[in-house]
């Protein structure tokens, strides 16, 4: 619904004109000159983003005429220096959402030059509303100058912002923009998605002056808290070659997810036969298990054609994690990449993947994984890193989902990472395949032979070829097909055969979140 100008007339003109200024001075933000001198660097101004987000003629801005009013002697209004917190509803794909935007032409988007009741406000009626937030986060932080203006100063914190309620209930995104500091780096972590532009966009909890001034330090922004640096830290999601491709993410993002806890998450018309079944993965593993297989493959081949939505591809690299769908249901995707870490879990996969499932219980979205896990990463490095307290984390957050979850082991599946594959206790199924590729156990069993036969194989005339046999003897034993005799596997499929259970699975799944969301 777009906002139209109307002509003043009647008996209120001279007020509706006045309207009319106010909202006038308060489009032009930081005046003329501010907005070409940023424009020059090659950035979209406030309003340009939200429309470059939203549905063409969907914003409706509110508080559009928040700022500091100048008056003459008399009382009569002269200008408005607006706020540079700009809020309000609009549509991504006819779905609304609430926006809150930094306009950076105003105080350099800092404290100073904004007015904290106007973007609270948009979270607590994002939460109230029960819609989905886009933060589009330019802010310079706060100021001392704040001080001057208040004559006085305040305990940080905002107690009317309901941060984490947010999280609980609707989906939330952090889009950096620019250089996000102090308050504007909290914008963008406090979600469940977010995303910053290669060179343009920094965040960290104090800039280089700051840092300077605290540690004596020279740093570049970009050393500081570029997307170099958040490959690293996780600390953001993604990253975006430009704003158009941010804000295509953020897009992509929400079309996964419902509009809140309380609703289900769209499903899309299916574009793909759920029974396709592409005859390259019949030899999608190696037969050497030396040799290494491409997850992201495999990947695209049992989910809908270019459904898959990555997120954290740089961070954690031997843990997949995303979004894609099944026959135009959305699911959220677990898989191990044996080409960084051989796929192990590390202290930052353990990290992702355990956010990445808080994500998909929270708002009910189903997870298949498909697992080639070796184990928990060893080593000096991972043990003072911790890693194995990261695991029991992940441990922990996947017995405590509720959703409904599918597992295909297409190759490893050891030790205590490897029995994190799904929920295993009750009320959970612990619904599962395997590959005909897949081997499963408390430990591999290369690294195994040497260890329990170390004294057995050096006494050998032919240590190399004892080693083999005592090898090629355990391999036999750690069949899937001997597991599956038992009923320790639910089935060993034909991997050509994964896209169809996957999308006769999903079609149960949602039958059961229907149910549960009608409840909750």
């Amino acid at each position: 619904m777009s906002q139209e100008y109307f002509e003043p007339t009647g008996p209120w003109e001279a007020e509706l004109t006045e309207l009319q200024q106010r909202r006038h001075q308060a489009r032009q933000m930081g005046g003329p000159e501010a907005v070409a001198k940023y424009k020059a660097r090659g950035r979209q101004t406030a309003h340009e983003r939200i429309d470059a987000l939203l549905d063409a003629g969907s914003f409706r801005e509110m508080g559009r005429i928040t700022g500091k009013g100048r008056y003459d002697a008399d009382g009569h209004f002269e200008s408005l220096s607006p706020v540079n917190a700009i809020i309000g509803t609009g549509r991504i794909g006819g779905r609304k959402l609430v926006v809150s935007a930094d306009d950076y032409t105003i105080r350099a988007g800092s404290s100073e030059g904004s007015l904290s009741d106007k973007w609270v406000y948009a979270e607590r009626m994002a939460l109230t509303l029960r819609m989905p937030i886009v933060r589009l986060v330019d802010t310079a932080g706060g100021s001392v100058k704040l001080l001057a203006q208040m004559q006085g100063t305040k305990i940080p914190g905002y107690s009317n912002w309901p941060g984490a309620e947010l999280l609980r209930t609707v989906p939330v995104v952090g889009v950096a923009l620019g250089a996000c500091a102090g308050l504007g780096a909290v914008k963008v972590l406090l979600s469940h998605f977010s995303v910053m532009v290669r060179d343009q966009a920094q965040v960290f909890a104090a800039g280089p002056p700051v840092v300077k001034q605290a540690y004596g330090i020279d740093i570049d922004k970009n050393d500081l808290g570029g997307y170099k640096v958040h490959r690293k830290s996780a600390m953001v999601h993604n990253e975006a070659v430009d704003e158009a491709d941010a804000l295509r993410q953020v897009a992509q993002f929400l079309s996964y997810l419902p509009r809140s806890i309380y609703r289900m998450a769209d499903r899309t018309t299916p574009v793909d036969d759920p029974g396709r079944a592409d005859d390259w993965l019949a030899e999608a593993i190696p037969h050497d298990r030396r040799k290494l297989h491409d997850p992201r493959k495999i990947m695209a081949a049992v989910f809908d054609r270019d459904s898959i939505f990555e997120i954290g591809r740089w961070q954690g690299g031997s843990q997949i994690t995303a979004f894609a769908r099944l026959n135009g249901y959305p699911v959220g995707v677990l898989c191990n990449d044996p080409k960084v870490a051989g796929g192990a879990m590390t202290l930052t996969a353990a990290y992702k993947m355990e956010r990445h499932v808080q994500l998909c219980d929270t708002f009910g979205i189903p997870v298949v994984n498909l697992v080639d896990q070796p184990g928990n990463a060893t080593g000096p490095e991972a043990e003072l890193a911790g890693t194995l307290l990261g695991a029991v984390r992940v441990v922990t957050t996947i017995e405590r989902a509720r959703i409904p979850w599918i597992s295909i082991i297409l190759r490893r599946a050891f030790g205590m990472a490897g029995g994190m594959h799904a929920p295993k206790y009750f009320p959970a199924l612990n619904h599962r395949f395997a590959w005909p590729s897949a081997r499963w156990g408390s430990i591999p069993i290369e690294g195994g032979v040497h260890a329990a036969h170390k004294q057995e194989i050096e006494s050998a005339d032919d240590p190399q070829a004892k080693r083999a046999e005592l090898e090629a003897k355990y391999h036999h034993l750690g069949s899937p097909f001997r597991t599956a005799e038992s009923f320790g596997i639910l089935d060993i499929i034909d991997p050509r055969e994964t896209r169809g259970i996957l999308c006769d699975w999903i079609e149960d799944a949602w039958e059961v979140l229907q149910g549960d969301r009608a409840r909750h």
